[in-house]
């Protein structure tokens, strides 16, 4: 098992394939597993590199608060010992909120980066509220929380297609420990609005989104895509949340049209 030390605790990774980096980052309650599929194919032209953020997957979890800012550090720490130049960066939803903290403290680390699912705008104050509610459902019931979170990300018309994924990431969300989803829960909370890097930002950027995204309202799509500079954006309109899973053709083949251009 591949791991790093960061802090102290045990950090695990995956480093396959070779050439051009691209780094694969998941989101809140997933682990490096959900890109097994995209990287098993990417690995064919790049070297691809995931992780597992602290508290998820086979990591372990650093303090009671996973800031956006400190899973960077997890990142960039990871990339220095390997060695890694330049590289294009794909962040799924929680996984999107790391790619930004990571633009903004190491943009001299990238070629682009990509918002799967994902979005650049800090909680509101009713959602930081839903945030503490839900940290005190954890703190009681984790798996009832997990059984209905990972459903939730998927338009309810598709539950039945997706079952066997959906009951998979249940059952991979329910190892994490507790601690780990409260962790995530309080840094994502506490996260910074990152519109003004997405304005000022020289690096391509790639947004896929899902017009069905529970996640990502629809009015929020707007206001984001038009603000960088330089980019390109795939949008599903019968998509939700998990378009590696709802649209695995349609966003592979714009993540790697994307990495054609800027790697």
């Amino acid at each position: 098992m591949a791991t790093i030390k960061f802090q102290k605790k045990s950090i695990f990774f995956t480093d396959e394939g070779t050439g051009k980096v691209i780094v694969l980052i998941h989101g809140f309650t997933e682990s490096s597993l959900i890109w097994k599929s995209f990287a098993t194919k990417l690995t064919k032209k790049y070297r691809v590199i995931t992780i597992d953020l602290p508290g998820h997957g086979k990591s372990e979890s650093i303090g009671t608060i996973h800031t956006m800012e400190m899973m960077a550090d997890v990142v960039f720490a990871l990339l220095k010992s390997l060695k890694v130049g330049k590289c294009l960066m794909i962040g799924h939803s929680m996984g999107g909120y790391v790619t930004l903290a990571f633009a903004e403290k190491y943009p001299d680390k990238l070629k682009g980066f990509s918002l799967f699912h994902s979005h650049c705008f800090a909680d509101t104050s009713a959602e930081q509220e839903n945030r503490n509610r839900t940290i005190a459902i954890v703190g009681q019931d984790k798996f009832s929380f997990v059984a209905q979170f990972i459903p939730g990300l998927f338009p309810v018309e598709v539950h039945k297609k997706h079952a066997r994924v959906i009951k998979r990431l249940i059952r991979q969300a329910s190892k994490m420990h507790k601690d780990g989803v409260i962790a995530a829960l309080e840094g994502m909370k506490n996260r910074k609005d990152q519109s003004g890097l997405l304005t000022k930002t020289e690096l391509p950027v790639l947004f896929i989104l899902g017009f069905k995204d529970s996640r990502v309202p629809a009015a929020r799509i707007w206001d984001m895509i038009s603000l960088p500079e330089v980019s390109e954006t795939l949008l599903l309109r019968q998509c939700g949340h998990m378009g590696y899973v709802e649209e695995p053709q349609k966003t592979y083949a714009a993540i790697v049209g994307f990495a054609k251009m800027v790697l």
